[in-house]
């Protein structure tokens, strides 16, 4: 297994580093590194980072303990956003917190690898996705949440998941919210690869060294095609994902939805 030096610990993500690889980790292992308000700014800094070394040549992207990433953090009041009429303002929350690092991650002229090693719930998935290649461990599980509580995909998910495995299966992990086991995922072509949960990380950084040893132009040039014909409208999409989340917000329907999820029981959705 590859041996890394923790570069920066910038308090709810790690930066480490070996050779020309450097892995952004989410460090929140205790709430299954949601993400909120302080996770986008410390995530930020390590993606500046990794951005402006042109030592580093290949981004690994992945989880502290068992899981890649949650989805949003509901519980988050690093810095509450909220519209004059009261309802979480969650247009501006998507535009300020998520989108850069998503969209900064997606036109980075270096190869990313998104590493899950355990659960991608919500924006989660957006942000494994967001990479040139995705690998998971067996066990992991790729979750799109938000119709459960009455929302929308965000963070890019209806163009990102389409464009890789088409409309009928986006169309299903969105409308029906139910788990996608990593297996199922990498016959849909959601994936690159699956690995056992013991050689996980050393078959990613085996990969990751490969990259970093490659010709990192060709790489940026092969990147810059693959998004020119896949990802044009990726930042309109995201402007959509966004304003139309904002009307869900609004909606008695996400109300009920959030909280059935707090008192852990069955939604009574009425449409509204």
């Amino acid at each position: 297994m590859t041996e890394y030096e923790l570069q920066h610990g910038y308090g709810t993500a790690n930066l480490w580093r070996s050779g020309g690889v450097a892995k952004i980790e989410l460090a929140r292992p205790e709430s299954l590194n949601s993400w909120g308000a302080s996770l986008s700014a410390d995530l930020w800094s390590a993606f500046e980072t990794v951005r402006d070394d042109d030592d580093i040549r290949a981004v690994v992207v992945t989880g502290a303990g068992r899981a890649f990433c949650s989805g949003a953090d509901l519980k988050d009041e690093d810095e509450p956003f909220h519209t004059e009429s009261g309802h979480p303002d969650l247009e501006r929350k998507l535009q300020k917190n998520y989108h850069p690092l998503l969209t900064g991650l997606r036109r980075l002229p270096k190869p990313v690898v998104a590493a899950v090693n355990g659960p991608a719930v919500g924006v989660g998935v957006s942000l494994a996705l967001s990479a040139d290649l995705v690998y998971a461990r067996r066990s992991a599980y790729f979750l799109l949440a938000f119709v459960n509580i009455g929302l929308v995909p965000d963070g890019g998910a209806s163009a990102l998941l389409s464009s890789r495995i088409g409309v009928a299966r986006a169309s299903e992990l969105a409308m029906l919210g139910e788990r996608l086991p990593a297996e199922r995922a990498l016959e849909w072509g959601l994936l690159n690869g699956v690995f056992d949960d013991d050689a996980f990380e050393a078959e990613v950084d085996a990969i990751a060294a490969k990259l970093a040893a490659g010709p990192t132009r060709s790489y940026a040039g092969i990147k810059a095609q693959l998004n020119a014909w896949n990802y044009t409208g990726h930042e309109a999409q995201l402007a959509l994902e966004a304003s139309l989340q904002q009307e869900m917000s609004e909606t008695a329907d996400f109300a009920e939805g959030v909280l059935a999820f707090i008192e852990k029981r069955p939604a009574n959705y009425t449409g509204r």
